[in-house]
């Protein structure tokens, strides 16, 4: 087992086990090896976790945001000073090749890191309001205790987005990681500690489903932030809601991508690819509705093929390889159903399909698949598959793609391709949708906002944004004078 950590969960600055709790597997997703086994979380890990945050978050709270951001900020320096390190873990926990994990996972997570640390010292003030004699102030305080819910595909930089936003607020944070990618988030908090992170502030624990609710209704949990999908998002909000506790939900979507017929075609094709074939699709916010005008669409899927038939797909630790396998059979076998979806509905299978030949059979690998001739009503057009699987339809003119493409319950992100720099502003004015792009997809730099509109959620991550839903305003009115009262 060459990545098993020294115990389960890290709690009070430390590594601890519980083995009273359940043991799960790490799985390699490339060769199905089994790469650490590790304890769920009992109740008594989860009470130590919480007491351990609530007590460590007091003393935090009392830290300048300035003295908070130096230590933020040292952590993103050894982030980086171990990326080769972090990157090889990242691909042993999710099977993403490390030709991406290398500069995608723990350098967006050293980014957030950074970019919170050095926001701190502006981010974090009021204002004053003049009031004629009297006047009043606001100032920003922290939540208390919040509980980050990790997604298996970026669980490093996810561990990063909800931890940074929260720390440098004041708060103290329990993370959860998922239980498919339980490895990286450790390391996460141990880079915390060396750079100076007070115990207690930074707690990791692992479990699966039931773990969740213990921690969403524990009475001195103040906050929940979950990455994941949908029906886990309704059950969420649906139990911090009872105590009225602050949550932030970035969900799933199936969204829209559309190409216009004046669009650089190359861009467009390398935009879609990025957009549902990057993270062996396994990314929220995908573009998988690529929707393309008919006057370019036998060019478009010309160039997409031959593209798309020239991934290099195999062993994730060669720098050569561009695409590795989904996180495990269950996902491996959901997908294919879906493909079978796609083919009995109608649609036309362009390329891709099935599992590639030449990899381990033990390995839960998916050939990149291009579906063409969907409708809006197929299966695969309207559910989200999270996986390497895109959906080419057709349209004609700007308001029929428009209606069309806001014809999902999800609102995650959309994006547009066209050389009429109008027309695309116009568009993406009217994609119902958190986070768009023009021209591009699935940038995510940690100085924009992201969220999603609808059923993908609410609140965002990164950006001074972010500062708003870590935080709250306390009012503060000073009279200047006696008071008078009528009796």
């Amino acid at each position: 087992m060459r990545a098993q950590p020294k115990a389960s969960h890290f709690i009070d600055g430390d590594y601890v086990e519980d083995t009273a709790g359940a043991v799960f597997e790490s799985i390699y997703p490339a060769t199905g090896e089994v790469i650490a086994r590790l304890h769920a979380a009992t109740p008594a890990i989860v009470e130590r976790a919480v007491a351990s945050a609530k007590k460590a978050q007091v003393e935090w709270a009392r830290m300048s945001p300035t003295a908070r951001g130096r230590i933020l900020k040292r952590a993103a320096e050894i982030m980086r000073e171990r990326n080769e390190e972090l990157s090889h873990l990242e691909t042993l926990d999710t099977g993403k090749p490390i030709q991406e994990t290398i500069v995608a996972d723990p350098t967006s997570g050293a980014d957030s890191f950074e970019f919170f640390g050095g926001v701190a010292g502006a981010a974090l003030n009021g204002e004053h309001i003049p009031l004629g004699a009297d006047w009043a102030y606001t100032k920003r305080i922290p939540l208390g205790v919040c509980v980050g819910i990790g997604a298996w595909n970026y669980p490093q930089q996810i561990a990063c987005w909800k931890g940074a936003p929260a720390l440098i607020c004041g708060n103290a944070m329990v993370f959860k990681p998922s239980e498919n990618t339980p490895l990286g988030a450790l390391k996460i908090a141990e880079i915390l500690i060396e750079a100076g992170l007070p115990r207690g502030l930074y707690n990791v624990i692992q479990g699966d489903r039931s773990t969740g609710p213990l921690l969403v209704n524990h009475p001195d949990v103040n906050k929940v932030s979950l990455t994941g999908s949908v029906p886990t998002g309704r059950k969420v909000a649906e139990a911090a809601a009872g105590a009225l506790k602050h949550v932030t939900m970035e969900l799933g979507g199936k969204s829209p991508l559309i190409v216009f017929d004046d669009a650089d075609i190359d861009s467009a094709v390398g935009g879609a690819m990025l957009g549902n074939f990057y993270s062996t699709g396994q990314v929220c916010s995908n573009g998988t509705r690529v929707f393309v005008q008919k006057s370019v669409k036998g060019e478009f899927l010309k160039r997409l093929k031959a593209r798309t038939e020239a991934i290099t797909i195999g062993d994730p630790e060669d720098y050569a390889t561009q695409m590795g396998p989904v996180i495990n059979r269950a996902q491996q076998e959901k997908i294919l159903g879906y493909i079978e979806k796609g083919k009995a509905e109608g649609a036309t299978l362009v390329t891709g399909g099935s599992i590639p030949n030449a990899v381990s059979a033990d390995g839960c690998y998916i050939q990149p698949t291009v579906f063409a001739d969907v409708t809006d009503g197929m299966t695969i057009a309207r559910e989200e598959i999270f996986g390497p699987v895109m959906c080419v339809l057709d349209f004609d003119n700007e308001a029929e793609v428009l209606e069309r493409a806001n014809a999902t319950e999800f609102g995650l992100s959309g994006g547009v391709f066209t050389s009429d720099m109008t027309r695309a502003h116009r568009v993406v004015d009217q994609l119902e949708a958190g986070t768009v792009w023009i021209n591009t997809y699935n940038l995510c730099p940690v100085e924009i906002p992201f969220g999603g509109v609808k059923q993908s959620g609410f609140g965002r991550e990164n950006s001074l944004a972010a500062i708003n839903h870590y935080s709250e305003l306390k009012t503060v009115y000073v009279a200047m004078g006696k008071v008078e009262a009528p009796y």
